[in-house]
């Protein structure tokens, strides 16, 4: 169950609306002015819908995920098939051979389930797995191509589990999109041809990934060029008829194993029982108030939901609405926010199953109050120390980020008003660069700290233990109204990063009361565990610099590529109040953004 919802709430605003059917685009639908996109980006316009909708970060998926829901399908129904296409689309991505953290929302019982289909670390792993013979951590890439970063996949496992729960059309129906697409071809996209470009000269050299992904002189395949991927269709049949079982034993997890070991100079350690004892597990949400708003996101391994909770709660006592977006006030004072929560990621924070995590300490309203009064208005705090949150000894050490940037989201609400925020892996671009049968393997494995203890032998809390999940940042995250309504769903793809581009994106749409396509165009920016505070490189954030400077940050600009995907229910009494935009904006049902950076879209009936 949710927790309980704020018995005050903002008085009722008076929507000023007019009732329209099916799909309306419109560009802007709020008093707000439109942010400036960053150079490069193609704008995107809010997508209205009347009855459901589903947002993803590649037009096929979404379209196949559109017709899933034409056919009476669930939320997670859809789920399951937009994830198998984007396997194929996005292959850079998340697929099959990855992990996903999935939350949902049962409009009949008003339920909050978190699913967690994180991978696993084999269980002959210890926390040596990226000490090199000369007894120092691998070089990051050195780590990441071959079998030695590969978890045990954990997408399938949980879909399954969330289908077998929530779905409605039958199991191997979902198969079908991606089979055909398979099987016919599409269009490679721009956005996988540049991450073919940037790719390490490992996967072009490749004997697997090089035919399918690159031309004969290894430059990659053009834009549009009709990619074809029979092996992934028979994969997807098998899976189909025989359930995630087929995957898990059998020839596909004998294949799975053979490639992991056998790689040439960077064997891994996965086993057929790692694989056949894997399982997806259902936890419990972590759910907190913020102003008249509950908000419900990822439990432990996920670090995405407590961090984007304590960020917000630390914010709560500032009139952040006041404050208006994209100017050195905000950024200044929301990055500060970001560095007392990001002290106690870094200390506190990983696989729950395995180590003691203060969640509830870490939430406690007073406790993040006494935070918030380290913040000042006028300089910068630089480096905070972690705090001494409730419920957990003090016997972990700092730990270094994870890097999730082979990461996608999508955001579905179906016709009954179910609702499922899913942000889907495979860690790094291309994952571990290792195709076995039509996907790509995970380099999840790289998401645990190389050291497991600190120079005086402390152990760190996302140290690589057997069967351990690897701590994440994946922070998909559904938003309920005073009266408990669902209000948003929203989630992104970027690593340690994607917990700064979540609460960017609900400040945007709670306080300063844009549009859900306004607040995603927002520039990107943030602070983690050190003195800088990144700015993204082409939007009007980077010129925030040296005020930002003057009150003691260290800036740099960077390109912060985020892929955030929401919808939001239209009509609801809590939102800020809207400007003449509202008066084009339908009177009841969904709106949905995609992000500018990514090629994604939304739509629905």
């Amino acid at each position: 169950m949710r927790c309980a919802v704020l018995d005050s709430f903002r008085a009722a605003a008076r929507w000023l609306t007019l009732a329209v059917g099916f799909i309306v685009v419109v560009p802007f639908a709020q008093g707000q002015p439109a942010p400036e996109l960053p150079s490069g980006w193609t704008p995107k316009s809010i997508v209205y819908t009347r009855t459901d909708m589903v947002a993803a970060a590649n037009p096929i998926a979404v379209q196949t995920g559109v017709d899933i829901l034409g056919a009476g399908g669930s939320a997670v129904d859809v789920a399951v098939a937009v994830q198998m296409v984007l396997n194929l689309v996005e292959p850079q991505s998340s697929g099959i051979g990855g992990g996903a953290f999935m939350m949902t929302f049962d409009a009949a019982s008003g339920n909050v389930d978190m699913y967690d289909g994180r991978e696993t670390a084999p269980m002959t792993a210890n926390g040596n797995l990226f000490i090199g013979p000369n007894g120092q951590p691998l070089a990051f890439t050195t780590a990441v191509i071959g079998g030695r970063s590969v978890g045990t996949p954990g997408v399938l496992r949980m879909l399954e589990l969330a289908h077998r729960e929530k779905g409605k059309l039958p199991w191997a129906s979902l198969f079908d999109p991606a089979i055909r697409l398979a099987e016919n071809g599409f269009a490679l996209s721009p956005r996988l041809y540049s991450a073919l470009a940037g790719a390490n000269a490992a996967l072009a050299n490749d004997p697997v990934t090089g035919p399918y992904f690159y031309n004969p002189d290894k430059s990659p395949k053009a834009v549009g060029t009709i990619i074809r991927n029979p092996e992934l269709a028979a994969t997807l049949r098998t899976i189909a008829a025989g359930g995630a079982q087929a995957f898990y034993t059998g020839a596909i997890a004998q294949d799975i194993v053979n490639k992991v070991k056998s790689h040439a100079t960077n064997p891994g350690l996965l086993e057929l029982g790692d694989l056949a004892v894997y399982e997806a597990k259902k936890r419990t949400a972590v759910c907190g108030t913020y102003r008249a708003w509950e908000i419900c996101g990822t439990n432990s391994p996920s670090s995405g939901g407590i961090t984007a909770l304590m960020t917000l709660g630390i914010l709560e006592g500032f009139n952040v609405g006041a404050i208006a977006p994209n100017t050195v006030e905000s950024v200044h004072l929301i990055s500060e926010a970001y560095r007392l929560a990001y002290a106690d990621r870094a200390v506190y924070m990983g696989d729950s199953d395995f180590i003691c995590v203060p969640t509830s300490g870490l939430l406690d309203k007073n406790y993040l109050a006494a935070r918030a009064k380290l913040i000042s208005l006028t300089r910068s705090m630089g480096v905070p120390q972690p705090g001494t949150p409730a419920g957990c000894g003090r016997e972990l050490v700092e730990q270094p980020d994870d890097r999730e940037n082979g990461t996608t989201h999508m955001s579905i609400v179906d016709a009954d008003g179910n609702a499922v925020s899913m942000t889907t892996t495979i860690e790094s671009a291309f994952g571990s660069y290792q195709m076995v049968r039509g996907f790509l393997l995970n380099n999840e494995l790289t998401d645990f700290s190389f050291t497991p203890t600190d120079a005086a032998g402390n152990p760190v809390a996302n140290r690589v233990e057997p069967g351990k999940r690897p701590r994440s940042s994946m922070a998909p995250t559904i938003v309920f109204d005073s009266q408990g309504r669902l209000y948003a769903v929203v989630g992104s793809p970027g690593g340690s990063n994607i917990i700064q581009y979540v609460v960017k994106t609900l400040i945007g749409m709670l306080d300063w009361g844009l549009n859900v396509q306004q607040a995603i165009d927002l520039g990107n920016f943030g602070a983690q565990t050190s003195a800088t505070t990144s700015l993204e490189s082409g939007s009007s954030v980077k010129d925030l610099g040296p005020g930002l400077q003057a009150l003691g940050h260290t800036v740099s600009v960077l390109d912060i590529n985020s892929g955030i995907h929401g919808i939001v229910r239209l009509g609801n009494p809590d939102a800020p109040r809207g400007g003449l935009g509202a008066l084009i904006r339908p009177l009841r049902g969904w709106a949905g953004g995609a992000d500018p950076r990514r090629e994604g879209t939304a739509g629905g009936h």
